[in-house]
């Protein structure tokens, strides 16, 4: 910074090249800062998604253990924290009101929260992150009679997350 003594005046700032020097150094450091903030989301959704999955596990994992220290059928109905939950072969079917509540993805009623986007089938659970990633999922398959459930990440990469 360069002092100028006019007229008796003390004036000071920087000089021109000095802020070209400057806004170079700023956009070199951001045209590589960028792409890894970028990047960052995708993360961010990846571990949403196998946060979900650890939920669908541990859900499916303590309605079986509420099942079979009650001594009940493989296919009674079990009681979490005030909600019934519906089984299928010992563990929770795949409906928003049975694995979806129990794993805390939709209320008593199957009704979805807006954090994630559920859907289901006759046997599989299904958890997005949102309507525009699809293809970022977990889910959830009701095991066969004696059988255990499988889940699956497999969606849960960089290229569809």
């Amino acid at each position: 910074m360069k002092e100028k003594k006019t007229n008796n005046m003390n004036q000071s700032g920087f000089t021109l090249i000095e802020l070209i020097v400057v806004i170079t150094i700023l956009g070199i450091l951001s045209a590589f800062a960028l792409p890894r903030f970028a990047a960052l989301q995708t993360d961010a959704r990846m571990a949403k998604m196998n946060g979900a999955l650890g939920s669908i596990k541990a859900a499916a994992v303590l309605s079986h253990s509420i099942q079979l220290t009650q001594q009940l059928a493989a296919g009674a109905s079990v009681a979490m924290e005030g909600s019934v939950i519906t089984m299928a072969n010992g563990y929770p079917q795949s409906t928003n009101v049975s694995i979806g509540h129990a794993a805390g993805f939709a209320d008593s009623a199957g009704v979805s929260f807006s954090d994630f986007t559920i859907a289901s089938t006759a046997t599989v659970f299904t958890v997005t992150p949102d309507a525009s990633h699809a293809a970022c999922a977990v889910t959830y398959t009701v095991p066969a009679v004696g059988g255990a459930p499988t889940y699956s990440n497999a969606g849960v990469t960089s290229l569809n997350c």
